[in-house]
């Protein structure tokens, strides 16, 4: 939450600097433990938490906006992001209107005006992000999808949409290569394809699908370790994988 000083300062940079009336917002998804998870944003002086978003530069490509705003919260230069909708209910962003109307007139308030935001989902490997909270925000930190905070404005309702939107693309496109690490067991897969889609699925089945799309390479030697039959482990064809999206995949789950 700005003070006014820090207000009247963003407002000039912001009128400067950035687009009117746009904003991205970006559901980052993580898969750990098991657990499927997503990155929020806690701003300072506030009990409510936000997704990593930001501005569009005038000067700037959308798509690069959005790569900048994630490279700044999770220090990765390279994500899978994929814009899915836009949001532009005229009150989504009432209550920033509400928190600063006193503080400006709203011919000088930035934040007085309606706002679209462009909704990206960002598939990344957990383990490699460093979560950094940006210079209004207090706290960037990983929360299971199953237990996620009080998000303001309507960002919970764009996380809902982007789930909604990863489990159709499960059903035309493979999934797995930026949330998984770089070797798997054929479970570790089946387990975020549950976790995804919320639902179990048959482990014959599972592996003779994954197996037929053709985007796994399989290893000579099983995993090390365990009482029970070692599992094979697996990784994913990169060429294969990238025809795949293009291409697209046949049937669903």
């Amino acid at each position: 939450m700005f003070n006014k000083q820090e207000l009247i300062d963003f407002c000039e940079t912001a009128r400067s600097n950035y687009l009117d009336h746009i904003s991205i917002d970006c559901v980052v998804f993580g898969f750990h433990e098991g657990q499927l998870k997503v990155l929020g944003l806690k701003i300072k002086n506030e009990a409510s938490w936000y997704l990593p978003g930001g501005f569009v530069m005038k000067d700037e490509p959308i798509e690069m906006a959005a790569n900048r705003i994630l490279k700044e919260r999770t220090g990765l230069d390279e994500i899978f992001l994929q814009q899915f909708r836009v949001f532009g209910d005229p009150d989504r962003a009432r209550p920033h209107h509400d928190m600063y109307k006193d503080m400006l007139p709203p011919e000088e308030n930035w934040f007085s005006m309606r706002f679209l935001t462009i909704g990206y989902y960002a598939l990344v490997d957990f383990v490699h992000v460093n979560p950094t909270p940006d210079g209004h925000s207090e706290s960037c930190t990983w929360y299971d999808l199953t237990d996620l905070p009080d998000f303001k404005l309507d960002h919970a309702q764009i996380i809902k949409s982007a789930l909604d939107t990863l489990r159709l693309q499960l059903n035309y496109q493979p999934i797995g290569y930026n949330l998984m690490p770089k070797e798997f067991t054929m479970p570790e897969l089946q387990k975020l394809y549950e976790t995804i889609l919320d639902k179990k699925l048959d482990r014959r089945n599972f592996q003779r699908r994954m197996l037929g799309f053709g985007i796994l390479n399989r290893s000579e030697q099983p995993r090390k370790g365990g009482a029970h039959k070692a599992p094979y482990l697996y990784s994913f064809d990169l060429k294969n994988y990238q025809n795949a999206l293009k291409e697209g995949l046949k049937g669903g789950w």
